[in-house]
């Protein structure tokens, strides 16, 4: 039988919950999709345990997560409330938790797939989900011999054949350092040093703040150690590209 301590405003016990090492975990949200309790949440593109009482202790999460971040701890934590987990997934309308949205994956296109949007010309050449840096995971099969395509965030908006120039054929990561406010260098650096990145290619606005993911990407190039090609093109407010 578990000892009740009452600390506070509430009881705890020492029981089995889960551990999230935040150095070892990559943000692909894997285990946040897989807790069928939402006891994980992604925040500031990282796992992390957000309600001790929804921890059921079983581990669901454990396999889901590629680098080992997950671990189970004996530790002083509130009960494990059941009703509440039912009472706040009834608030959902019965939706699971977790980010499907953050769930790494891979884009499979086939040329014959989609002739009515080839017709009107807007083919999507997306080759991979997802594209945020802060949620991309560092390893993932489509880095293997991947063209990297490292964008600010506005450009897509700034040019209209951006899919067909920029994105096709490689792998998209995109980001805002001034509005995210992040250094995404580790990370790209860690990307780069631990795939088998061919080249890079870095798109930005010309406008001074973009110069934050041109600055992270080039440090990131110096961090890993390689010697891969790369070019950094910067686009116009109207779009074209400035020399």
């Amino acid at each position: 039988m578990q000892e009740r301590i009452f600390l506070g405003k509430c009881f705890v016990v020492r029981r089995r919950i889960i551990e999230i090492d935040e150095e070892k975990c990559n943000g692909c949200g894997a285990c946040a999709e897989a807790c069928h309790e939402g006891a994980i949440a992604m925040v500031g593109g990282k796992a992390k345990l957000v309600r001790d009482d929804y921890c059921d202790g079983l581990g669901d999460c454990l396999p889901q997560c590629p680098t080992g971040a997950i671990s189970f701890v004996e530790r002083e934590a509130k009960p494990y409330d059941s009703a509440a987990v039912s009472a706040a997934k009834a608030e959902k309308g019965g939706m699971p938790f977790g980010c499907p949205g953050a769930r790494s994956r891979a884009i499979e296109r086939e040329e014959e797939a989609e002739p009515r949007v080839r017709e009107s010309g807007v083919a999507s050449r997306l080759s991979q989900w997802p594209v945020q840096i802060k949620l991309a995971p560092v390893n993932a099969p489509y880095f293997n011999g991947a063209k990297l395509l490292i964008a600010a965030d506005c450009t897509a908006f700034a040019r209209a054949d951006f899919h067909e120039r920029f994105i096709k054929g490689r792998v998209t990561l995109i980001g805002c350092p001034k509005l995210d406010g992040v250094d995404y260098s580790e990370k790209l650096a860690e990307i780069i040093a631990e795939n088998d990145i061919k080249s890079v290619t870095v798109v930005r606005m010309e406008v001074p703040c973009c110069g934050g993911i041109e600055a992270a990407a080039k440090k990131a190039l110096q961090a890993s150690g390689k010697f891969i090609p790369w070019q950094v093109v910067t686009l116009g407010i109207n779009g074209e590209i400035e020399e």
